[in-house]
């Protein structure tokens, strides 16, 4: 198993590790600012002094809660813990050149060495048509995504995205999609948006 960063100057998040049977492209959830400062920005929030404060109040109501108010506040604490232990830590598109393509969410604790929960979505060769590059609209930006053209019925084909949670950068996807390009069996039917 070889794990490199082939944008490392740029996308040190992204990461694309290579074994004899299969590729991965990861994406962590952080990356560099785009002014030139070189800060991380991250996706993910671990614990901070809102958290300390907020455990705080919460073990006061707690004590000071009756009966009518503890349903609430057992709720609201379940809820807050279960938004900071399912963030998205990483999404990646795992590539098996004989049987399809497989799409990865890893959701969790920053803190944590490894995540808690991880979903994966997988679309087999025979299924699918096509690899695009896309383009949508959120409010006033244009954001660049990878999809994955999936022929469920006849009658029936989705998009499958990748990414949908991280949504890297078009250099980032150009690349991932000039890496999908040579590995899966018939590259002719792969297009891309250029911008």
């Amino acid at each position: 198993m070889q794990r490199s960063w082939p944008l490392a100057a740029t996308n040190p998040e992204f990461s694309l590790v290579e074994c004899p049977g299969y590729h991965e492209y990861r994406i962590e959830n952080w990356r560099l600012a785009r002014d030139g400062s070189g800060k991380v920005i991250n996706g993910v929030s671990s614990l901070s002094w809102v958290d300390a404060s907020l455990a705080l109040a919460l073990s006061y109501l707690w004590l000071k809660t009756t009966s009518l108010f503890f349903i609430p506040v057992l709720s609201a604490v379940l809820y807050y813990a279960w938004k900071k232990c399912s963030q998205v830590l990483s999404e990646s598109i795992v590539v098996l050149p004989s049987l399809g393509v497989q799409l990865e969410t890893r959701r969790g604790f920053p803190s944590f060495p490894k995540p808690l929960f991880t979903s994966r979505r997988f679309i087999p060769l025979r299924a699918l048509q096509d690899v695009i590059i896309n383009e949508g609209m959120h409010r006033w930006d244009i954001r660049y995504y990878l999809a994955f053209v999936e022929e469920k019925r006849p009658d029936n084909v989705c998009l499958e995205v990748a990414y949908e949670n991280t949504l890297p950068y078009h250099d980032v996807l150009l690349h991932i999609y000039q890496g999908l390009k040579t590995q899966i069996p018939n590259p002719m039917t792969i297009r891309v948006i250029m911008k």
